[in-house]
């Protein structure tokens, strides 16, 4: 347990940035799974228009540091590739 009073506020600070960062991880797994979604069921342009809108969510977690930048790179190649096998 934190002794000292900046202990203790780095406790509370870190609490609330891992709050954050959980639900900011969350937003970016919802964007993706509305691509994926939209590619499974043929919806090209659907599916265009969702990875218009998770690609900077992605770019902006990796840019923060709240996920690898090679993982926000897997992730958007993924996406791309599944909406380019739709055409």
């Amino acid at each position: 347990m934190a002794n000292t009073s900046s202990a203790k506020k780095r406790v509370r600070q870190s609490e609330r940035n891992r709050e954050r960062n959980i639900a900011l991880k969350n937003r970016m797994r919802t964007s993706i799974k509305k691509v994926l979604k939209a590619t499974d069921d043929g919806n090209q342009t659907e599916a265009a228009e969702s990875y218009k809108v998770a690609q900077p969510l992605i770019d902006s977690l990796a840019r923060k540091g709240i996920i690898h930048k090679n993982k926000a790179a897997n992730q958007k190649k993924k996406l791309r590739k599944k909406i380019k096998a739709l055409a």
